[in-house]
């Protein structure tokens, strides 16, 4: 797959999570995709980021990835993105702040055949909780 190929999947999936469109997430996560950090109690496959990013839009409803720096080649794209919202909902037994978080984060994501196969990534979560005022 071409580096070109691998950017535009990847942004399909960017696009997918910014608009709520979570079923287009179907045709680009394999379904024995890799997520080598998973969310806490994420599952597998794209059901497993549909789960996840369900319940963050419905914790931050105005949810948005911004893609700040971007690097590919014909396997992986690399990316440091920057995470916003206003928590309006709940997020792991906390009842909405009305507060807005931005927080940073970076990913790996492998492609195979248009489709993510495997993903490494880390976002500043002590950071968000500390900006929602929820960190202990």
């Amino acid at each position: 797959m071409s580096q070109e190929m691998n950017i535009a999947a990847q942004q399909k999936f960017g696009d997918a999570v910014n608009s709520g469109k979570l079923d287009l997430l179907d045709n680009l996560v394999a379904k024995d995709a890799v997520d080598n950090d998973p969310a806490p109690g994420q599952g597998p496959g794209p059901e497993g980021y549909k789960a996840f990013f369900g319940e963050m839009i419905a914790a931050f409803p105005d949810l948005h990835i911004a893609v700040e720096r971007l690097v590919a080649n014909d396997t992986d794209v690399a990316f440091a993105y920057i995470l916003t919202g206003t928590h309006q909902g709940p997020l792991m037994g906390h009842a909405a702040t009305g507060k807005r978080m931005s927080v940073r984060g970076m990913q790996i994501s492998r492609f195979e055949n248009g489709r993510l196969v495997e993903r490494w990534g880390s976002s500043d979560q002590q950071g968000m909780l500390e900006q929602l005022g929820l960190a202990p």
